[in-house]
Order: structure tokens, then C-alpha cells, then sequence
């Protein structure tokens, strides 16, 4: 999805602050920020890309102001309405509705951070045979997409060099919009500094992703 959060190699942003000895959590508010996307993750109504694509729709005006927690937090409402869990009125209110039926077996703290721990793989095992090898030469697409994508803007159309095939795994352009696993072969690419940003990346410099078969070409 092409948008103000594919900020790579942008400019005119100013410096990234970067505070000496940051804490895990600011604010109490942002603790509960993370238990409650935990815990409503447990209900297994989205998954970690259809999460992703929930930020990266967020208009560009809040992506660009809120903090990272504030993004965290407006995603999910989205998400919950999107899934029927709660209703715009009753986050308006604060509060469940009259009458509501609670959940009867919400996750334990346990339980959560036992998921939490073992996380959800996307390796998947598939027929087809993958189409490149460690040290092929190959090319990004350029194309645009409407949805979901784990290839960013500023790598499309981009020679580099695959040095590691980490086997099959789920595809997010087709997770993050409920199409399924759709699964295919990942790799490693290093893709050289200058050839991303010309005379302005350093020549010793490169940037490494993880991007999926159908992201390339044969260069």
C-alpha cells in the first residue's frame, strides 16, 4: 500500500530523537496499550499483517502526529469495530452497552504471555519448488500496490543479490486482507546503498530484506 507510513529514504522529517535510557512504557496508558492488544488478539479475529495494514490505513494526519502507542491504540478500535467486537458507540462511551453479553472465557495473563512467547509461525510447507538460489542476481517489481505490501517504495525496481532462502512462509498481501496463507518462497536480499539512493548512499553500505518470491525477477 503505497502511503505516508512507507517513510524509507524519505526527507524533511528533522532528526530522529533518540532518547538515552528510554523506558519500555512512558505512561501507564501505554502499558495498557500492549495488554490490550494482546489480549484482543487472543480472539483471533485479525493477525499480525491485517495489524499492520490497520496502522497503515490510519489517515496520513494522525499517522504523522500520534505517537507510536496513540497509533497502537486507534488501530485496534478500528479493528474491534471492523470485527464486531464493540461498536463506535460504546468506545464513544467507554463502556460496554446495556445488555451486552460478555465474552465467557477471555484469556488468562498465562495464557497470554505463554502465546506471547511461542508466537505464531508463518512457515508454511509447499509443492513448489523456489525459483531462486543463494548469490542469484535479481530485480524488485515496480508495481503500486492498492493493499498490503512488505516491499517498500523506495526498494522497487532495485537489483540486489540473494544471500539467504529462508524457505516458505505466509504472503502478507494476501494474509492482511483475509485471502489466506497463500504461501511462497522468502529470501534475503542485500540490496547496495547507492543503488537505493544513488551517490547519496555510501558505497560500503547496504540494506537487507526479507521479501517474498513474487517481489522479484531474475536481473
Amino acid at each position: 500500500m503505497n502511503g505516508v507510513h512507507d517513510m524509507g529514504g524519505m526527507q524533511g522529517y528533522g532528526p530522529v530523537p533518540i532518547e538515552i535510557d528510554e523506558p519500555v512504557w512512558h505512561s501507564d496508558w501505554e502499558r495498557k496499550t500492549w495488554a490490550l492488544r494482546m489480549a484482543m488478539g487472543a480472539h483471533g479475529k485479525w493477525n499480525i499483517d491485517m495489524a499492520r495494514h490497520a496502522n497503515e490505513k490510519l489517515p496520513p494526519e494522525q499517522l504523522l502526529s500520534f505517537s507510536y502507542y496513540e497509533r497502537w491504540i486507534t488501530s485496534l478500535a478500528d479493528m474491534m469495530v471492523d470485527a464486531e467486537l464493540v461498536t463506535l458507540d460504546e468506545i464513544a462511551a467507554g463502556h460496554a452497552a446495556p445488555g451486552t453479553i460478555k465474552n465467557p472465557s477471555p484469556p488468562s495473563a498465562d495464557q497470554l504471555m505463554k502465546g506471547r512467547a511461542s508466537g505464531r509461525q508463518s512457515r508454511r510447507d509447499i509443492d513448489a519448488a523456489p525459483k531462486f538460489s543463494v548469490g542469484d542476481a535479481v530485480r524488485t517489481n515496480c508495481n503500486s500496490p492498492k493493499g498490503h505490501t512488505r516491499l517498500p517504495a523506495y526498494a522497487r525496481g532495485r537489483v540486489g543479490k540473494i544471500i539467504i532462502h529462508h524457505g516458505a512462509h505466509v504472503f502478507p498481501d494476501s494474509s492482511a486482507h483475509g485471502g489466506g496463507d497463500a504461501a511462497q518462497h522468502l529470501y534475503a536480499v542485500r540490496i547496495a546503498a547507492n543503488e537505493l539512493w544513488g551517490v547519496n548512499g555510501r558505497a560500503k553500505d547496504s540494506v537487507i530484506l526479507d521479501l517474498s518470491e513474487s517481489y522479484l525477477e531474475h536481473a
